[in-house]
């Protein structure tokens, strides 16, 4: 019995971490592949800029749309013109095309093109491509002719009596300050043909959120009805987007609820619009660090969409249209939008939402399923590393943490198990005793454990209990920037990614590039070994088939975890020791057999020649 519980136990770890491995399954090695790609992109545009002259300030952006009275009912800009011809120009050139406002902020660095007001060119100050501080920052916003293009623009819809209203191709004038600033603002101004006057002023904390108000005047003869847009459109999707790991593409939060399209997933729909128009919520495209949001103003209703056009060139697009708004004659009115661009940070991102009001925020980060398990551990370590100054060593504390707090579980389980051990012989007897009863053996056996107080299935719950903390610790590794090149010690330096050596090369001393699966360092080692003296904690199953699964499954799981977090293979290696110093000691104290040494000793024995 208490080998085909082990055995049981076994296949059922087995068949979750193998679960567990085909959905993340070289997730850390596939970002690697991704920044590294991204890294050669911009080394090769940087050089083709060193070498080609840039736009004259102020010249026309290529092919944009004209800016002209929209008809009645018009709708949000959709597909981009541009977008079949651009893809090949180098930033330097694209943002040579039109006149900007600079952006200098604590966090941020890039600027505003007058032309459609379009925030198109921001870089993340505080967050380099790979962890050499020395590498190139992340860039993510670019002006839509480029290959990673990508903007957040605000305008108007209108009609015949407004005449044209500020669109895509609307070029702005600065008024006073032209650099944008915490503490200065910038001020930009458009009259159109019929005497509308807007004037929209951009504001910015040190963070990432800025506030765009619109200011129009009426100074017409006649009521003027205008509806404002706001629009996150992307010219290009992860290399390799995430499937089950996280959440990446169109992401907003309508009617109060949370409403996600993976980039593949609008590509198929093509269009989303939730029916319902409410007030409060926002919209945006999210990638696992980094997003891009657009705030509407939460006191008036607003239609949302998610849009994928390909005409020659994919553009993903989530935006929103608010209901229209009257301005008399001489009257004004003033429209207050928020943008966010930039990390997803979770102290930032909650005081946005508790201090801005906006609902349900917090979202933008895909904390998955089960967040009540992965906030608080997120939040733990958290608290951890700022007492301790080290996430690796916050994971080490929060294991002990665990193990603490499952204690009276786990001590129950293991002396249950000490237990079993100590009626072995009599469970001997009744198999031998009904061995061609398995009725009358399994009702004498369930005797046995009432006696005894014994609980068959004790054993499972240390293990049962590892799985969701493996689960939840994976996501607080995978998708929180808090971890993102995180150091550990020595050649840990991203608790995100895998461990970087490899026995294949002897840990580096043999100069030779280790193909990605056979990509087995250190730490993977440890845990191995750890989970191999785990196991030999018990006695060796006496069916063939089980003993050897029991060998080969620390060999399968060194591989498996090889390519996952740094972080999570410690904690695995970690959690492993203290399990076998907790077992150990419980075993001692019920008076049970510790099996490891016999069982290590046995594997140096000779084994006897089978009879003939």
């Amino acid at each position: 019995m208490e080998t085909n519980r082990n055995f049981f136990i076994t296949i059922a770890l087995s068949v979750v971490i193998l679960g567990l491995w085909q959905v993340f399954y070289m997730g850390p090695k596939i970002e690697a592949e991704r920044q590294q790609a991204q890294i050669e992109a911009t080394r090769q545009a940087q050089t083709k800029a060193a070498g080609q002259p840039a736009a004259p300030a102020g010249a026309p952006a290529n092919n944009l749309p004209a800016s002209t009275p929209a008809a009645p009912g018009a709708n949000i800009p959709g597909q981009t013109p541009d977008a079949a011809q651009a893809g090949s120009i180098t930033r330097a050139a694209a943002l040579g095309q039109t006149q900007r406002v600079q952006i200098d902020t604590p966090s941020l660095s890039g600027s505003i093109s007058l032309t459609g007001a379009r925030l198109d060119d921001l870089q993340l100050k505080q967050y380099h491509e790979t962890v050499d501080n020395n590498s190139p920052t992340i860039q993510l916003l670019s002006p839509s002719q480029m290959a990673d293009g990508q903007f957040v623009e605000i305008g108007f819809t209108g009609n015949e009596t407004s005449g044209t209203v500020p669109g895509p191709a609307t070029v702005w004038t600065v008024d006073g300050n032209s650099k944008l600033s915490p503490s200065t603002p910038v001020t930009l101004t458009f009259t159109n043909e019929k005497g509308l006057v807007f004037k929209r002023t951009f504001s910015v904390d040190d963070n990432y959120m800025f506030t765009v108000k619109d200011a129009v005047t009426n100074g017409t003869s006649v009521p003027v009805s205008l509806a404002s847009y706001g629009r996150v459109t992307r010219f290009y999707k992860p290399l390799h987007a995430s499937t089950y790991v996280l959440h990446e593409g169109p992401i907003g939060v309508i009617a109060g609820k949370l409403v996600e399209y993976k980039f593949a997933a609008i590509e198929k729909e093509k269009e989303v619009s939730p029916e319902k128009t409410d007030t409060g919520g926002w919209i945006g495209i999210t990638d696992k660090y980094w997003a891009a949001a657009l705030v509407p103003s939460q006191t008036k209703p607003f239609k949302a969409r998610m849009s994928y056009f390909d005409n020659g060139r994919p553009q993903y697009q989530s935006d929103y249209l608010s209901d229209p708004t009257t301005i008399e004659p001489g009257q004004s009115t003033t429209i207050e939008n928020l943008v966010f661009a930039g990390a997803k940070e979770v102290g930032k991102i909650n005081g946005y939402m508790n201090n801005l009001h906006i609902p349900l925020f917090k979202n933008l980060i895909d904390w998955g399923w089960f967040y009540f398990i992965t906030e608080p551990m997120f939040y733990l370590i958290d608290w951890l590393y700022k007492a301790i100054g080290n996430f690796g060593v916050a994971i080490l504390v929060v294991t002990v943490l665990l193990k603490a707090l499952f204690f009276p579980l786990a001590n129950k389980s293991y002396a249950s198990m000490a237990r079993m051990k100590l009626v072995q012989p009599k469970m001997t007897e009744i198999r031998e005793k009904y061995a061609d009863d398995k009725v009358k053996q399994q009702q004498a056996m369930m005797e046995l454990y009432k006696t005894e107080k014994i609980n068959p299935i004790a054993g499972c719950w240390p293990i049962l209990i590892q799985i969701p903390v493996f689960f939840a610790l994976y996501k607080v590794l995978y998708v929180t920037i808090e971890m993102r090149h995180a150091p550990f010690f020595g050649w840990i330096q991203d608790l995100a990614a895998p461990d970087p050596t490899s026995v294949f090369n002897l840990f580096g001393l043999i100069p030779w590039t280790v193909p990605a699966f056979l990509m087995i360092g250190v730490w993977p080692l440890i845990m191995g070994v750890t989970m191999f003296l785990q196991m030999r904690m018990n006695p060796t199953p006496p069916d063939p088939t089980q003993a050897m699964i029991f060998n080969w499954m620390p060999l399968i799981f060194t591989f498996m975890l090889s390519s996952f977090p740094a972080g999570l293979v410690i904690y695995w290696a970690w959690n492993n020791f203290l399990s076998i110093t907790q077992q150990g000691i419980i075993m001692k104290r019920q008076g049970a057999k510790i099996e490891l040494w016999d069982n290590l000793a046995g594997l140096f024995k000779k084994k006897p020649k089978p009879a003939e």
